[in-house]
């Protein structure tokens, strides 16, 4: 018999995307560091229980099915019941959708557009917006972003404008 997810905690898995990018030079080389979520967490004297795990460190657009299946495996083999995966937005759509049939927790998925690193970022109110939507959502799969909880079967990002949308 599997043990079912419990209630204590939070569970943050990362998988690179531009929230954690680390840029060395004018010419946009860089490489995927180590989150910032625990120095956000900080800063915000967060007090629910979480621990972090690294699963990829890769830019969304280099992610692989077989990817897709090892983020879905550390979700499976978890304990907790509400899991925060910080993920690359070009791709995060696709990663959540293979993630769609998991109905015994609530999986909010978030990312940057801009790493949390710079001093202008979207990261620390996308992870907050996304901690508030993983307290209070019923279990299932969902995106937030852009200050929206969006379902993966209908949001996209919309490059232009730089946000993400539901249906139009």
């Amino acid at each position: 018999m599997t043990e079912q997810p419990h209630e204590s905690g939070l569970l943050l898995l990362t998988t690179g995307g531009t929230i954690d990018k680390i840029y060395f030079d004018a010419k946009s080389e860089f490489s995927i560091g180590d989150s910032e979520f625990p120095a956000i967490a900080e800063v915000a004297q967060m007090q629910m229980p979480y621990r972090v795990q690294s699963v990829l460190r890769k830019d969304s657009l280099e992610m692989t099915d077989e990817d897709r299946q090892a983020i879905r495996a550390v979700v499976e083999a978890s304990k907790e019941s509400r899991i925060l995966i910080t993920h690359g937005t070009d791709t995060m759509v696709d990663t959540a959708r293979v993630l769609m049939d998991l109905t015994d927790r609530t999986i909010v998925f978030t990312g940057a557009m801009q790493p949390s690193r710079m001093r202008v970022t979207d990261a620390p109110f996308n992870l907050g917006f996304a901690i508030g939507a993983l307290m209070s959502l019923p279990k299932g799969v969902y995106i937030a972003m852009s200050g929206q909880i969006l379902d993966p079967r209908t949001a996209r990002k919309n490059r232009e404008a730089g946000r993400f949308e539901g249906p139009a």
